[in-house]
């Protein structure tokens, strides 16, 4: 039986947008998808297009009115240290002002993709994450925060050369629980744990750790 609950994105013709979105419409969610003029051709034919503007709430949240679920996605491209302004810039405002519509709208599930901590990496990046972590926190929505360290995918293979090190990294005790929290995801299981999680909303706030987000892409469907 297909649903009928709306889904709001913003960032949907990102390295997961552009994947999640298809997947959704597939499982019978009905995607409204924020993108500005230029980037409209850009988006899956499978959700219907909104123009507005990431970074500020007010152009959009007339469009997340009747959805039940805000999924958001915006960020910098291929994350790296020279890029610290742009994570206050570009991140940090559009995830703020997502906080902020969602909260004012009393939307019933919001979606924010984190990134594991602590890392010995990307200090920029991670604080800007945590900084919108504790805006959730304080909103009071029910949310679920995803925390993958490194999404592997197109264009994002050279880490697949780490993993018979991981491999070791994860039966040594010493580092096991590091390496476990660091561990990589594919852009397969991020869609697939996106999908289940958007299908059973939490009443409170969760985080997705990575071994979760491996678990929760393997469950299947009830």
């Amino acid at each position: 039986m297909a649903n009928t609950h709306r889904i709001f994105v913003t960032g949907p013709t990102g390295y997961i947008g552009q994947r999640l979105i298809p997947a959704l419409h597939a499982h019978g969610y009905e995607v409204v998808a924020l993108t500005r003029e230029k980037s409209r051709g850009k988006l899956p034919l499978t959700c219907t297009p909104v123009i507005g503007d990431a970074l500020d709430g007010a152009s959009y949240s007339r469009f997340v009115e009747g959805a039940d679920t805000f999924i958001q996605l915006v960020g910098v491209p291929h994350p790296s240290p020279a890029k610290a302004a742009q994570f206050r810039q570009v991140d940090l405002k559009a995830g703020l002002e997502a906080i902020r519509v969602a909260g004012e709208l009393k939307l019933r599930h919001f979606v924010y993709v984190s990134v594991a901590q602590p890392a010995p990496i990307m200090q920029a990046y991670l604080d800007v994450r945590a900084e919108c972590e504790r805006a959730i926190e304080f909103s009071g929505l029910p949310a679920t925060v995803l925390r993958p360290w490194y999404v592997l995918g197109p264009g994002h293979l050279w880490p697949y050369l780490l993993l018979p090190f991981y491999k070791i990294a994860e039966v040594i005790p010493r580092t096991r629980e590091n390496a476990r929290r660091l561990g990589l995801v594919t852009i397969q299981q991020m869609v697939r744990a996106l999908v289940r999680i958007v299908h059973e909303p939490p009443a409170v706030i969760q985080y997705i750790d990575v071994p979760e987000i491996r678990r929760l892409a393997s469950a299947k469907f009830v």
